[in-house]
């Protein structure tokens, strides 16, 4: 390296040093250690080795670059201004202010060319598993001999924040499983957290934890040192594995007095230190300003437009001699795809098949029967289960399953359902896959922040957890969810379907794959439950998350009720019926698209001049919105016992003889209700 080539890129990282420091204390927030920290790994990665096309974010052969440790977002922010992205100096002076592009965290959709949303440390790494698992997957289903259109990589920073969440340990071990060979990740090893030093909490062996995992590991590389950069980039994109690059920084690196120091980590510097610092670095340069030399070295345009250009060369050529795969291809990397008529057609088969109208069926075998039709249907569709898929019922004829360093569209993540969640936010993000995952409702607590980020991002990703009430029977509390289905409809975007039966079942998987803005739950039974109408225009009622499926002539009383417990409402309505009271029931599979209907919709199935009962195998809290103040709500609010579960529903009061009895009580405190109503 000749001495002005040294100083060129010495310069090109202090222009990530310099516009960190001053956006953090324009903002007089954010996190300026670790930019300032890593600005010397991001010059040697950004801008001798990642493909991008600044024109085109959404390329699909791009190198995806994740930046784990989000809080460190300005290094993102300059390196996307600086080499060429649709994000100009004004956006950077605006970091962390109302309706700018630069939020506190990298924010997916708000940001051209951020990947995903990190800022929950250890997400973006396992976000990254996903992307390097659909690049591999994808390679092997349409590349040919002579035609790799396929081929990018996944580079990751990452922090020591990131290796001590558990979710790292539970992706990076699949990563290592799966042999992840064009995953590379940096580990900015400062150690430093917002509480100090580490190395009185975080004694991990990193690097040996990673090679326990089957990755290559790069040890004690200077993360300071451009040449030693240069050369393990070179070692890491030449493994047959996914790489971690251990590297040793300084945070706050060029900062006097905060350099290596918990105060560099979430403070701005100061403008007294930031005058310092630019002395230091030799920046001379206002704030806010990059030199045009700089400016012009850091510029990807033309070199991301000609690499672009020879990929869609190589693509051209692709398409003319395999021209139903490259239509394929184009088809599953569209976010916004409509499901092919194929597709449609599966899923109208199993939403009216004579297969749902036969015996009771546990909503859990009907799932499956769903996706038997409809996954050879999608070769987009890509499930899995987290050691339950003999229980969560994932699998489907014909699916080939992917175990070690082979490939398929049926997953088994191990007992990792954090590490799924997030896997599954990486695929979707990606591009080219519909994934779905399994387990358990009580589960999904381990799983939540992935839904919510999943919900965040407007992810597709549909979330099967089955066993969903004290239905579970003998396992007892530990396994029975009780506030789970609450807990989910409490995330904002997250559509939560309980179907009451096999039909059910078919229209929420409909509606989920339909579904392109954001995630799904399905909440399916363990126990067996029967079928609980028919008609054409029931199916079209259910999409819209609630509908009355008895509906009475003389009805003076309204029983509300979702999955299993539809039956009890029904059940509780014909005990009523023999005392002379009709009451209207109204299955509720989906509240969260229930309340999305217009205001016609909504108050034509669930009047307010009926007394209304709701009944549910869970918490209460939810849906009193739906029966109001005069109204009554079945439920449980505590934990369950151990027990067959016919006893549990006994026990806790989930009976037609309860509800029906609760409902007579409210019928005799109706005329009073309704004056108060009035009032």
């Amino acid at each position: 390296m000749t001495t002005d080539n040294f100083a060129l890129r010495t310069q090109c990282a202090n222009a990530i040093r310099a516009l960190a420091m001053d956006a953090v204390q324009a903002a007089n927030s954010g996190h300026p250690g670790m930019p300032m920290g890593m600005a010397d790994i991001a010059e040697a990665l950004w801008r001798h080795r990642l493909r991008h096309d600044p024109a085109d974010p959404r390329w699909m052969n791009r190198d995806r670059f994740v930046v784990s440790n989000g809080h460190g977002s300005m290094l993102l922010y300059a390196l996307l201004h600086l080499s060429g992205y649709a994000l100009p100096m004004e956006e950077l002076r605006r970091f962390r202010q109302l309706h700018s592009r630069t939020p506190g965290h990298p924010e997916v959709g708000v940001t051209p060319g951020v990947e995903t949303t990190t800022g929950p440390l250890g997400q973006g790494i396992s976000n990254a598993v996903g992307m390097a698992l659909a690049e591999k997957l994808l390679a092997e289903e349409f590349n040919r001999p002579g035609h790799e259109v396929i081929d990018h990589r996944t580079y990751v920073f990452l922090g020591d924040g990131c290796l001590m969440e558990g979710i790292s340990h539970e992706a990076c071990s699949l990563a290592g499983t799966w042999r992840l060979r064009k995953l590379v990740a940096f580990y900015d090893d400062n150690g430093i957290s917002i509480d100090g030093e580490v190395g009185g909490w975080f004694g991990d062996d990193t690097p040996g934890r990673f090679e326990a995992y089957g990755w290559t590991v790069l040890r004690d590389v200077d993360g300071h040192d451009a040449a030693a950069l240069d050369a393990a980039i070179e070692s890491a994109t030449a493994a047959d594995r996914p790489v971690l690059v251990c590297c040793k920084t300084r945070i706050g690196q060029g900062s006097p007095n905060r350099a290596g120091t918990a105060k560099a980590h979430g403070e701005a510097l100061g403008e007294a230190e930031i005058a310092l610092t630019r002395q230091a670095l030799g920046w001379s340069a206002a704030p806010f300003e990059v030199p045009a030399d700089i400016a012009e070295a850091w510029s990807a345009r033309e070199s991301g437009a000609a690499l672009h250009k020879a990929w869609q060369e190589r693509f051209a050529a692709y398409a003319q001699e395999h021209p139903a795969l490259a239509r394929e291809l184009l088809r599953r990397h569209r976010t916004d795809a409509p499901l092919t008529a194929k597709a449609e057609a599966a899923l109208a088969s199993a939403a009216s098949g004579a297969e749902l109208r036969k015996a009771s069926v546990a909503t859990r075998k009907a799932s499956q029967q769903v996706l038997d039709e409809v996954g050879p249907a999608m070769p987009e569709l890509i499930g899995g289960s987290a050691d339950l898929t003999g229980s969560n019922l994932t699998d489907w004829k014909g699916h080939r399953e992917l175990k070690g360093t082979g490939t398929g569209n049926h997953v088994h993540y191990g007992v990792r359902e954090f590490g799924m969640a997030a896997i599954m936010n990486g695929l979707a993000l990606h591009g080219g896959f519909r994934p779905f995952g399994g387990t358990f409702l009580t589960f999904s607590d381990y799983a939540r922040n992935g839904v919510r980020m999943s919900a965040l991002m407007k992810l597709p990703v549909i979330y099967v957890f089955t066993h969903d009430s004290i239905g579970l029977g003998e396992d007892g509390p530990t396994h029975q969810p009780v506030e789970h289905a609450s807990s989910l409809r409490l995330i904002p975007d997250v559509d939560v379907w309980r179907p009451a039966d096999a039909t059910e079942t078919a229209v929420a998987w409909r509606q989920a794959l339909r579904r392109v803005d954001g995630p799904s739950c399905l909440l399916l039974t363990r126990q067996a439950l029967p079928h609980a109408g028919d008609g054409g225009e029931r199916i079209e009622s259910i999409a819209r998350g609630a509908y009355v499926l008895r509906r009475p002539e003389a009805e003076c009383v309204a029983l509300l009720a979702s999955g299993s417990e539809v039956g009890v409402a029904l059940a509780a309505a014909a005990l009523l019926a023999q005392d002379g009271i009709e009451a209207r029931v109204v299955s509720v599979p989906c509240m969260d698209v229930f309340e999305r209907q217009d205001a016609e919709w909504r108050h034509a199935v669930i009047p307010r001049y009926l007394p209304r009962v709701a009944v549910e195998a869970g918490s209460t809290g939810l849906w009193w919105k739906f029966v109001g103040e005069y109204g009554d709500v079945v439920g449980l609010d505590r934990f369950g016992e151990s027990a067959p579960a016919g006893e549990l529903f006994r026990l806790f009061g989930l009976t037609a003889e309860v509800v029906a009895e609760r409902a007579r009580h409210l019928l005799a405190n109706a005329a009073l209700a309704s004056l108060k109503e009035a009032a």
